[in-house]
C-alpha cells in the first residue's frame, strides 16, 4: 500500500503554511513535502511536525532566486560556490527536520548555451552534494521536469536522470520520479517504473494534464499504485498536485488508501 505524503506548497492553500501540517494529518496523512522552508525557522516547522504526528519526506534545496525566475543552481557554470552554500543551508534544515532526502533542482539552459557545459558542471555539483549529504545518511534526488511547466528546465527525461546518477556513482544519489512529469515528457509509465525503480529515490504524483487530484485525467494511478507496491518500492509518494477546489473536499481518491493503512 503506498505510503502519501501531502505537497504542502501544492495543497492546503486555504490555510497559512504553518497552519497545513495541522490540516494534512487531520485528513489522514502520515508525511508531508513542501518546496521550500527557509522562510521560517527550522525549530518551527519541526515543532508542526511533531505536534501532528508528521514525518518530513522531502524539500527541495535553495533553487537561486525563485521570485526572479529561477529554478535552481545545480548546473549552471560560475555559480558552484553560491550551490555549495545552498547545500550546506538545506542541510542544516534536514538535520533539524528529520527528512532523509533531499531535492536539488537543475536549473534552467537558453538556446544558445552550451548543454554539455551545463552538464559538467552539474556532474561536479551533484557529486559535491551527495558527498555532503551522506554524512547525515541523506539521498539527494534530482527531478526530470517537463518544459511546459518549466520552459528551459536542464533535465527532462529519466533515462538521461538514470545516466547522471550512474556517471556521478554516489550510492546516495537517486532520480525524483514525477509521475505527471514523466506521463508530459515521455509516457510509458509502467515501464519507466520497471526499468529504473532501483534508481528511484522518491516518487511523486497528480493527475494529468491539468495537474488536479491524480483520479482526474489520464493516468490510470490505481494500476500504477499496485506496480508501484509490487516493485518494492517503500519510500513516500507525494502529492504534489493542485487542488481542483478545496484539498479536503477532494481526497476521495486517497481515503480508501489511508482507511486501508490504518
Amino acid at each position: 500500500m503506498p505510503r502519501f505524503a501531502a505537497n504542502l506548497s501544492m495543497m492546503y492553500n486555504e490555510h497559512a503554511f504553518l497552519d497545513r501540517f495541522a490540516a494534512a494529518a487531520r485528513d489522514g496523512f502520515e508525511a508531508v513535502e513542501f518546496l521550500f522552508p527557509y522562510e521560517f525557522p527550522a525549530a518551527d516547522i519541526k515543532q508542526r511536525l511533531d505536534d501532528n504526528g508528521l514525518a518530513q519526506a522531502l524539500f527541495n534545496a535553495p533553487p537561486g532566486d525563485w521570485a526572479a525566475g529561477e529554478r535552481g543552481t545545480a548546473s549552471l557554470p560560475g555559480r558552484e560556490d553560491e550551490f555549495r552554500r545552498s547545500i550546506e543551508t538545506a542541510l542544516e534544515y534536514a538535520r533539524v527536520l528529520g527528512n532523509d532526502k533531499l531535492h536539488v533542482m537543475a536549473g534552467l539552459i537558453k538556446p544558445e548555451q552550451s548543454r554539455a557545459a551545463h552538464r559538467e558542471v552539474y556532474l561536479k555539483n551533484l557529486a559535491y552534494a551527495a558527498q555532503a549529504a551522506q554524512a547525515d545518511g541523506i539521498t539527494v534526488v534530482i527531478e526530470p521536469i517537463n518544459t511546459r511547466d518549466i520552459p528551459g528546465f536542464f533535465l527532462n527525461r529519466q533515462d538521461d536522470a538514470q545516466a547522471i546518477c550512474a556517471e556521478v556513482g554516489a550510492p546516495n544519489l537517486k532520480v525524483q520520479f514525477d509521475l505527471y512529469h514523466c506521463q508530459i515528457v515521455e509516457g510509458d509509465l509502467a515501464v519507466k517504473l520497471k526499468r529504473d525503480i532501483k534508481g528511484i529515490g522518491h516518487i511523486q504524483i497528480a493527475g494529468v494534464p491539468e495537474r488536479h487530484e491524480p483520479d482526474l485525467g489520464e493516468v490510470n494511478y490505481p494500476y500504477l499504485f499496485s506496480l508501484i507496491d509490487a516493485l518494492g518500492y517503500d519510500g513516500w509518494v507525494g502529492c504534489e498536485y493542485r487542488p481542483r477546489a478545496g484539498t479536503s473536499e477532494g481526497l476521495g481518491w486517497i481515503r480508501p488508501y489511508l482507511k486501508a493503512r490504518s
